[in-house]
């Protein structure tokens, strides 16, 4: 079977570039690549065909003799066939980054470049405030107990006076390649642990890890708005990184304690407030305290219905990282009398022998209605 034009397999003109090819190629490998293509026989021979045809016209030579003599220079052993070289493998771990997320990249990042250095790992720390701090904000101090850098040794991990060799296994870079088939693949090294160094005088205080244990104190500076479940982050406050690495971020995360009269929506606030009968039916004056402290007057209509609201506009919470605040909301709830009094009694049946359908609208509209409905159709 002849093979096709390395150039037609690839999808690219004869005088294109390397940057041109290579981004072709990807294109291809990861259209083609088995994992996307399960059991598809066509698409591994495909597969095939583009590595091949990459393997060749990525090589300066390789590419210059195939554009003379075309397949026949890599015949009888004419180039020795298409090795894998350092520019296929890097582009194969291109694609498993594509694939996979960047799975391989991440961890190679984190290692710092073979440097021995690694990123101190991010803090949580859970806060609770009450609904009184959360409107007005709060400068609170919190104790965590976390990885500090090691004075002793400086962060090295090193014992004073010596230093971090560079591991002699992976050259410093902290990970080694072994080859299979046509993949290159990247594993950490087993013998710096990925670290790129290895410490042959460990420091006596913190065993050679550059970092020690101890409790801080830190000064958190609570802003006023907060809802429950914001996040607070303090970047370079959480743990020290391994040998002089970067430290991580610490992450405030808060609640808010429930409140015996307020209710939160969003920035604004509810209150039930329960009223008497009397105080329903004649009208009058509530006051209500606010959260900053302060007493407002709300005044109740004449007839005030049990469920209804009354608005004081900007009495709320305030909107976090900005100017606005919110409303807070009175709800009446008309508290039916009890444990009445014999003349309170009688007050309530000569009133009752008094009321009307004016008196009691709703009542009595809605007994007629449902009289109406069931036994005036039949």
């Amino acid at each position: 079977m002849s093979k096709r034009d390395f150039y037609e397999v690839l999808g690219v003109t004869r005088t294109c570039t390397e940057a041109e090819m290579k981004v072709a190629f990807r294109k291809k490998a990861m259209e083609l690549h088995p994992d996307r293509n399960p059991g598809d026989k066509q698409a591994e021979i495909r597969f095939k065909e583009v590595n091949e045809a990459y393997q060749t016209l990525s090589d300066g030579q390789k590419r210059a003799a195939y554009d003379r003599f075309g397949h026949a220079a890599f015949e009888q052993g004419g180039m020795g066939g298409a090795g894998m070289g350092d520019g296929f493998a890097s582009s194969m771990a291109d694609i498993f980054d594509d694939l996979f997320g960047g799975i391989m990249g991440g961890a190679r990042g984190q290692r710092g470049g073979g440097s021995g250095r690694e990123r101190g790992a991010d803090l949580r720390y859970n806060m609770e405030v009450t609904l009184e701090e959360a409107y007005q904000g709060k400068a609170a101090t919190i104790k965590i107990p976390t990885a500090l850098a090691c004075e002793a040794c400086a962060g090295s991990g090193a014992k004073a006076g010596s230093k971090p060799k560079t591991c002699a296994t992976c050259n410093g870079s902290g990970r080694v390649r072994a080859q299979q088939g046509f993949f290159a693949i990247e594993r950490t090294c087993m013998s710096c642990q990925g670290r790129g160094a290895t410490i042959d005088n460990p420091c006596p205080t913190c065993s050679g890890a550059g970092r020690v244990t101890k409790e801080r104190t830190l000064s958190v500076n609570i802003p006023a708005g907060v809802e429950d479940g914001t996040r607070i982050r303090l970047a370079g406050e959480g743990e020290a990184g391994l040998r002089g690495g970067g430290a991580g971020d610490l992450y405030i995360f808060l609640s808010v304690k429930p409140h015996p009269f307020y209710q939160r929506d969003g920035a604004d606030l509810f209150c039930r407030v329960p009223i008497s009968m009397t105080q329903a039916a004649l009208g009058g004056e509530i006051t209500v305290h606010t959260l900053d402290g302060a007493e407002t007057k709300v005044k109740v209509s004449e007839g005030c219905q049990s469920g209804k609201q009354f608005r004081i506009k900007g009495k709320g919470m305030p909107v976090l990282r900005a100017r606005d605040m919110g409303d807070l909301y009175i709800q009446a709830v008309v508290e039916t009398p009890q444990n009445l009094t014999r003349r309170q009694r009688e007050l309530l049946m000569e009133f009752e022998k008094e009321s009307s359908s004016k008196t009691n609208p709703e009542a009595h509209g809605f007994f007629a209605k449902m009289k109406d409905f069931f036994v005036g159709g039949q």
